[in-house]
């Protein structure tokens, strides 16, 4: 009996992830609101009746392919942005976790950045969601870390925004740059490859190097937000630090 239902499970999961596969590959030239149902399953090949089994509807899928594609993440997002190491460290590590995930997903990355603000609520809800956890992730671990003594809860939440922000672009980038290079490929004539191995790890770098240097540039404010330098403060005039200036005390007013 118990070899009979693990076989049963390990059908139901093949049929599962033909349904996955064959979505994604189908999204690749469409987006999810315009993707209908059998479409689906006449590409994994299995009846349309089938389908029901494992998502109560398409929208259910796209959720799935969101799961997929970013709860993997959420151990990692830790690693990315510890504390160990100095911060050129850490922005090293951010950027390659995020490329590497791109080399590894590329599909399921494409469908996040799209439906992120595409037409299908509970996806965009979903994508919301899995944003809002690395979010707070983030922000948890930016808690720890000295740098951060005297900030508040929602400083510090702003800041995990911005770089998670800065690492979801990121993704774009390393996004575009991929499909750049396998347009190019598309269109060489072969068999003379219009890119090769160091054009590709060129690219690459220019991409990190990027990345890399906006990621520093967040850090770098970090460091001068919030600024509780003694003498330093908000006027109601103006900005930090910044009030009327007295011009009879400083003898800069104008002349009788």
């Amino acid at each position: 009996m118990s070899h009979t239902l693990g076989t049963r499970q390990a059908q139901k999961q093949r049929t599962r992830r033909a349904l996955l596969d064959a979505a994604l590959e189908l999204l690749e030239e469409q987006s999810l609101g315009s993707l209908g149902l059998r479409e689906v399953t006449r590409a994994a090949g299995i009846a349309p009746t089938a389908f029901y089994r494992h998502f109560r509807s398409v929208e259910d899928l796209g959720v799935a392919l969101v799961g997929e594609a970013l709860e993997g993440l959420h151990p990692l997002i830790g690693t990315a942005v510890s504390t160990t190491g100095d911060a050129e460290e850490r922005i090293a590590r951010a950027v390659e976790l995020v490329a590497a995930h791109v080399d590894r997903y590329p599909a399921h990355m494409r469908f996040v950045v799209r439906e992120r603000h595409g037409g299908v609520r509970a996806v965009r809800e979903a994508i919301r969601d899995q944003l809002a956890r690395f979010t707070e992730e983030v922000a948890r671990t930016l808690a720890e870390d000295p740098v951060s003594a005297g900030w508040s809860a929602d400083d510090l939440l702003m800041l995990a925004q911005l770089y998670v922000e800065q690492m979801i672009a990121t993704g774009c980038l390393f996004l575009e740059s991929l499909e750049a290079m396998e347009s190019l490929e598309a269109t060489a004539p072969s068999p003379v490859p219009a890119t090769g191995p160091g054009e590709r790890a060129r690219t690459r770098e220019r991409v990190a190097s990027t990345a890399v240097r906006r990621l520093r540039l967040i850090s770098i404010g970090r460091l001068h937000w919030p600024d509780r330098r003694a003498g330093v403060g908000t006027s109601d005039e103006g900005a930090p630090g910044r009030g009327t200036p007295d011009t009879g005390a400083t003898g800069t007013g104008t002349a009788d």
